[in-house]
């Protein structure tokens, strides 16, 4: 029987508490830390006396008072001592340490213990509760674009992608869940203590941190952090630069207050177990302080006062509260040091079956569903803006809007723009001072809504460009009143009041709903002033100067500032969002509506304006970006990410004449945008440019996150890509599709790299379709996807029928001895094959005799890669005559197999027959060093 388990009489039997109490002793001193609710639960219950309290209170340790306490209830029988472990048990957060140890001893509370009443009087617990349920409370709704309306966080959360990067920025796969977050996957420093998460606009980085503390205060996140402090970033550009305050300021006054706790105890403690903190500052691109703070010397106490930004830099450093975890937000580009970070996080919004599952939480009605899902399916521009949960948000939530108003209104269609989603946003706003009539109205008109609202629009717009004029995202009562809005304006959606503890300590503090709303309305307000010159439209393109988003002087352990750059498509951000919006509010197919707003002639004198510079500003970047003369490919391209702006810039104002430039701008053989952050909804901008390239092109976006939305919305372009590189995007066998359709109707594509993907045997089959029929392919780049024997063999099946392919590449498949004997038979007089790597694919010595017998045919292979696989030496014997009799392979690869040093001997003896291989590499075999001496004659035989 289990510990406490009881008789019918009421008394403890089976395994005895005493009994417990002895063997874990050691554990019991070591993690109970608080004596004070054990000894006022014992007394209250009847178990010690007022004198026996006093006795154990005179042991000036906490661990002499644990061992008085342990003796004194033994002492007392079974019963105190089954009590005192339900103590531990009940007060949870005073002994949270002892988690494990209960989980270990397997503990159920017996009806006899469960009757005695337990009260936590440990002020840390009581604390702790109160931060839960504060965090709790806060947490518990999304916010909405309505003040009226509240969404449960649990009824509409969906996970978003987590990529974790190593310290040179290198994918090390994906997070699986929120407790991974904060736990050691993917931690490449431990001594530091800033986990760094960034992520583009929108991708769910706010949401993400509301889900970790709500997970805290239900006890359902997998830590032992008894404190969690959250932080908005943007609260400390609010201080001015003569404002102090303490660690135990920010904490209490700017967090959660402690209740009657007059002896500090809760500080005290944080002081003395920091391990126990976890901090979550959201936002931090969003400080903006030109205070000089260099000069201010440099604060380690936690008590000692000083400029809050001094503050937070010591507390991400770890000056101050050394050993606490702290979770840093920022939007991407935001450079913080190696030295200060313990793991790297990039969002990267939904994949398309998180946005499934979000899109069936927002329509729980099946028919509604079924309608979503058909336009999604339909508009791969949607759904790849979909993929970026806020703008998910905004398009479902103005969806289900206008579907109770209007009686027939489908999603927007395939031409939508991301200005064209936040114009439905404000349609949707603005149409909340008109409240529907019983019945819905069966027409809309969204330019009678935009004529109706144009004084509340201007006001709001008018507010948010005051904001990114002065770099400030939250305003006082004084803001908002003097650009002309009243108490009933504040209810439409776009801006919402800010908890104290998140901002300056005011109740009549607002923020926008978000930075990029506030970027819409910024770009609108540029776009209705009626007063100021023209030109004043391009003042955030002449003025955004880029630098990196670190640029405090006290920073330097964080990352410094860069030299300014004139570049107008490489700005901060939520800057440069601002420009995107003013090309779409200006662009044609919104001409109709902004005529509302705008008098006709001013408003085509503001495009006039934006086109000739937006052209002269295209032209002027690509002729800055940096070409090379490759032997293959002809003049590379290396476009950077400021180009992905410029792209979608031109997007945005729906110009083919921009678009056509741009395409000629570009006047070389291979266009590379690596690296660049380019998301799903990014292609239909980049096919916009594309499609006006007149001649072939090579194309490569890998390492980016174009998922199967963004391959969909590239294909007019495949027409003309003689390299296709879409490594490490997340396409699946969907994508693959579309790629087989579209490059064997053309018949142009050289290079097909598809590395690190999610692609299965369906896909390879279709793969070997297109190595078979396309004439010109010559790489393939499948490694690190889901291939099992049967896509190895329709993969073999193709190359064998191939007289172009000459470099193939499968590291880290699974095509097993199947897959190794279907390759053999496309190696045997293979005409042109070179280069094969079937490395870390589960192939075994039988696989290896396949390939073997493969090779004492084949007069083309020159380096062959099996690195990673289980081939022994039951297969040395077969792999040295081939090597006797083979006279084209110069390299084979035999790293991290099973061979001993008598299959080396083997191999090595095959090699006396042959002049023209260069080397065997047998590193990481079971050839020990001493056994490597032998074959100091063969140095071509290497195991280094």
């Amino acid at each position: 029987m289990l510990i406490g388990q009881s008789s019918d009489q009421g008394s403890p039997v089976g395994e005895s508490a005493l009994k417990i109490l002895t063997l874990h002793r050691e554990v019991l001193v070591d993690q109970v830390k608080n004596t004070q609710c054990i000894l006022d639960n014992l007394l209250s219950s009847g178990f010690v006396c007022n004198e026996d309290v006093e006795i154990i209170q005179r042991c000036t340790t906490k661990t002499d008072q644990v061992r008085n306490i342990l003796e004194l209830v033994q002492s007392k029988g079974e019963e105190a001592s089954a009590y005192f472990i339900h103590i531990l048990h009940e007060a949870y957060d005073a002994f949270i340490d002892l988690r494990p140890w209960f989980k270990d001893i397997d503990y159920k509370p017996s009806e006899f213990v469960q009757q005695l009443p337990v009260v936590n009087t440990d002020p840390i617990s009581k604390y702790c509760e109160k931060l839960r349920h504060d965090l709790g409370r806060d947490t518990r709704f999304i916010t909405s674009y309505s003040q009226r309306e509240e969404t449960r966080l649990e009824e509409l959360y969906t996970d978003t992608q987590m990529e974790i990067l190593n310290e040179s920025n290198e994918s090390q796969g994906y997070l699986e869940n929120l407790d991974d977050l904060i736990g050691e996957k993917g931690v490449f420093n431990q001594d530091a203590e800033t986990i760094f998460v960034t992520g583009d606009a929108g991708v769910g980085k706010s949401i993400m941190l509301q889900k970790l503390q709500n997970l805290w205060s239900k006890r359902e996140l997998d830590t032992r952090a008894k404190f969690f402090f959250k932080f908005r970033c943007r609260m400390f550009s609010a201080f001015k630069e003569t404002d102090e305050i303490s660690l135990k300021d920010l904490i209490f006054k700017h967090n959660c207050y402690p209740d009657m706790d007059p002896d500090n105890e809760v500080f005290s403690y944080i002081l003395r177990f920091p391990e126990t903190v976890i901090f979550t500052f959201d936002g931090y691109d969003e400080i903006h302080s030109d205070f000089d703070l260099s000069n201010l010397p440099e604060v380690v106490s936690p008590e000692e006062r000083t400029h809050p930004l001094l503050v937070l830099m010591n507390l991400l450093c770890g000056k101050l509260l050394k050993g606490s975890l702290k979770v840093l937000t920022a939007r991407t580009g935001t450079e913080v040091q190696n030295r200060v970070v313990r793991k790297r996080v990039i969002l990267k919004g939904f994949s398309p079956n998180h946005l499934q599952r979000y899109t069936a939480l927002h329509f729980p009605d099946r028919e509604h569903l079924a309608l979503v899902t058909m336009q999604l399916d339909a508009s791969p521009h949607l759904g790849g803006l979909c993929s970026i949960p806020l703008f998910c948000w905004i398009i479902f939530k103005s969806f289900k809007h206008l579907q109770s108003v209007y009686s027939d209104i489908d999603l927007p269609g395939s031409c939508v723009t991301l200005t064209s989603v936040f114009l439905l946003l404000s349609e949707v706003f603005l149409s909340r001072s008109s409240p529907p009539g019983l019945l819905k109205r069966s027409t809309r008109c969204t330019a009678d809504t935009f004529r109706a609202g144009g004084q509340v629009l201007t006001a709001y717009a008018h507010l948010a460009l005051l904001g990114m004029v002065e770099n400030r995202f939250v305003f006082q009562q004084e803001d908002v009143t003097s650009c002309g809005l009243e108490e009933d304006d504040l209810q439409i959606g776009y801006i919402r009041t800010v908890s104290q503890y998140d901002g300056c300590g005011s109740a009549a503090t607002f923020e926008f709903l978000h930075v990029t709303l506030q970027s819409f309305l910024a770009a609108f307000a540029l776009v209705l002033d009626k007063d100021s010159d023209p030109s004043e439209i391009l003042k955030f393109f002449t003025q955004c100067e880029y630098r990196k988003r670190s640029r405090f002087p006290c920073a330097s352990c964080l990352g410094r500032s860069q030299p300014r750059d004139k570049d107008p498509f490489k700005t901060n951000e939520h800057l440069q969002f601002i420009n995107l919006f003013l090309c779409g509010l200006l662009s044609k197919p919104n001409r109709s509506l902004v005529e509302q707003l705008v008098p006709p002639l001013l408003l085509k004198k503001k495009q006039s304006l934006l086109k000739t510079y937006l052209s002269n500003s295209v032209k002027l970047h690509l002729r800055s970006l940096p070409r090379y003369k490759s032997e293959f490919e002809g003049t590379k391209v290396h476009a950077m990410s400021t180009f992905v702006w410029m792209v979608r810039c031109i997007f945005e104002t729906n110009s083919e004449d921009v678009a056509r430039l741009a395409a000629k701008g570009i006047s070389g053989d291979y266009l590379k945008m690596a690296f660049c952050n380019i998301f799903s909804a990014d292609c239909s901008a980049i096919n916009f440019v594309l499609h006006h390239y007149s001649k072939s092109l090579g194309v490569d976006m890998d390492n980016n996150n174009i998922s199967d939305y963004g391959v969909k919305q590239l294909r007019p372009s495949f027409s003309k890509m003689t390299v296709v590189r879409l490594c490490v995007n997340q396409i699946t066998d969907c994508s693959i599709e579309v790629l087989a359709e579209e490059l064997i109707r053309y018949k142009v594509v050289k290079t097909l790299g598809l590395y690190k993907n999610q692609i299965t045997d369906a896909g390879a089959k279709l793969i070997g379709q297109i190595i078979e029929e396309c004439p010109r392919i010559h790489t393939l780049k499948l490694g690190l996807n889901k291939i099992t024997s049967i896509g190895g063999q329709y993969l073999a099946s193709g190359i064998k029928k191939s007289k172009s392919i000459f470099d193939v590449g499968m590291w880290g498949n699974t095509i097993g001895d199947k897959g190794a004997e279907a390759f053999a038979e496309a190696m045997k007089n293979h005409t042109s094959l070179t280069n094969l790597s079937l490395s870390a694919n589960e192939i075994t010595s039988e696989g290896g005799r396949y390939i073997a017998e493969a090779l004492k045919n084949n007069s083309s292979l020159h380096i062959f890669w099996l690195i990673g696989n289980k081939i022994s030496d039951e297969a040395a014997s077969d792999l040295s005559e081939a090597i006797k009799m083979n006279r084209a392979l110069t390299h084979i690869m035999l790293i991290d197999n099973q061979f001993s040093v008598h299959g080396a001997k083997v191999l090595a003896e095959g090699m006396s027959h042959n002049t023209t291989l260069k080397e065997i590499n047998l590193k990481g075999n079971l050839v020990s060093e001493e056994e490597e001496k032998h074959f100091e004659a063969e140095p071509r035989l290497r195991f280094h």
